[in-house]
C-alpha cells in the first residue's frame, strides 16, 4: 500500500504564513524605516536619497535606530501576513483541487490575492499605524516625539489618547494598497515562478524563488507606491486629515510634483523583493519541514 498523502492543515497555513513574514521582516525592517522617512520628508527634501537617509539616521540616531518600530513590524506580519498568505494559499489550493489539479490562471490568482490583501490589511491596520509612527519618531524634534516603548504601548496609548477608531486611521488607502500589492505580488510571483520554471527549466529552489520575487517586487512597487505614500502620510498625522485619501494625493502632487508619488522607490523595491523572497522561502521551508516530520 502507498503511504497516505500528507498535507499542511489549514490552520497551520495561516501560522506558517505569519511566521515566514516575521522572519523576513527581521532582515528588511531597516529598508522599511528608510522608506517611511523618505515619504514623510515632504517638500523639505530632508534626505537626498535612500543612502543619504541611511547615513543620516546612523550618524544622528545610532545604528540601532534602523530597527525602531521592529515590534510593530513583527506584529503587523503576525496579523496582516498571517491572514493574507493563509487566505491566498487556502483558496488557491481549493480551486486547484476543484479543477482536478490544474492551478488557477493569472487573473484568478490576482483576484484571490486582492481579496486576501484586503482582509489582511484590515486586520493588520492597527499594527501598521503603530509601525508608521514608531519608524517616524526619530526624525521629529524631541518635544514632538511620541516615544512609544513598544507596539503594545503604542496601541494602548493610541486608544487612550486618540480613541479606538484611530487604530484604523488610513484603513481605506491601506486596503487599496493591499489590494494592489497583493494582486500584483501574489499573482505575479506565482505566475513568474510558473513561467520561469517552464521557460528556463529552473528547479524549484531558492534561485527560482528569488528571480520570481524580484519580478514580482518590481511590478508591485511601481503599482502600489503612490497609494503607500498616501497611507503613510495619513497614518502619521497627529491631527485629523481632512478631505480623505484623494485630497492627500492631490496635495502631494500640487506641493511636490507627480514624481513625489514614487518617493522612496528604491528602498521600497529593495524591501519588497527580498522580503517576498525571504517570506516565500521561509514559508516553503516551514511547509517542507512539517510534511517531512508528519511522514516519518
Amino acid at each position: 500500500m502507498s503511504k497516505p498523502q500528507h498535507t499542511v492543515p489549514n490552520g497551520l497555513k495561516f501560522v506558517f504564513g505569519g511566521m515566514a513574514g516575521m522572519m523576513g521582516t527581521m532582515v528588511v525592517h531597516p529598508l522599511d524605516l528608510i522608506k517611511n522617512r523618505l515619504q514623510l520628508a515632504g517638500p523639505s527634501k530632508e534626505y537626498k536619497s535612500g543612502y543619504h537617509a541611511f547615513r543620516s539616521i546612523v550618524a544622528n540616531e545610532g545604528a540601532l535606530a534602523l530597527y525602531d518600530g521592529i515590534s510593530a513590524g513583527l506584529l503587523r506580519q503576525a496579523t496582516y501576513t498571517t491572514a493574507r498568505l493563509g487566505i491566498f494559499t487556502y483558496i488557491t489550493e481549493q480551486l486547484t483541487a476543484q479543477s482536478g489539479g490544474t492551478p488557477p490562471g493569472f487573473a484568478t490568482k490576482a483576484a484571490v490575492g486582492m481579496f486576501a490583501g484586503i482582509c489582511g490589511s484590515f486586520v493588520g491596520n492597527p499594527a501598521d499605524v503603530a509601525l508608521i509612527r514608531m519608524t517616524a519618531d526619530g526624525k521629529l524634534p524631541k518635544n514632538e516625539r511620541r516615544n512609544y516603548k513598544n507596539v503594545f504601548n503604542a496601541l494602548a496609548r493610541i486608544i487612550r489618547e486618540e480613541g479606538v477608531p484611530t487604530l484604523w486611521k488610513g484603513a481605506i488607502p491601506t486596503m487599496v494598497r493591499a489590494m494592489v500589492t497583493n494582486g500584483a505580488q501574489l499573482g505575479t510571483y506565482s505566475q513568474a515562478k510558473q513561467m520561469l520554471h517552464a521557460q528556463l527549466q529552473l528547479a524549484d529552489g531558492i534561485l527560482l524563488h528569488f528571480m520570481a520575487s524580484m519580478v514580482s517586487g518590481l511590478v508591485t512597487a511601481t503599482a502600489s507606491l503612490p497609494v503607500d505614500i498616501v497611507k503613510t502620510r495619513i497614518q502619521n498625522a497627529k491631527g485629523g486629515v481632512t478631505g480623505g485619501p484623494v485630497a492627500v494625493l492631490m496635495n502631494i502632487v500640487r506641493a511636490e510634483g507627480v514624481s513625489a508619488l514614487w518617493t522612496g522607490f528604491l528602498p521600497y523595491y529593495l524591501k519588497l523583493g527580498p522580503h517576498t523572497v525571504l517570506t516565500f522561502v521561509f514559508l516553503e521551508q516551514l511547509n517542507r519541514l512539517y510534511l517531512r516530520s508528519s511522514s516519518d
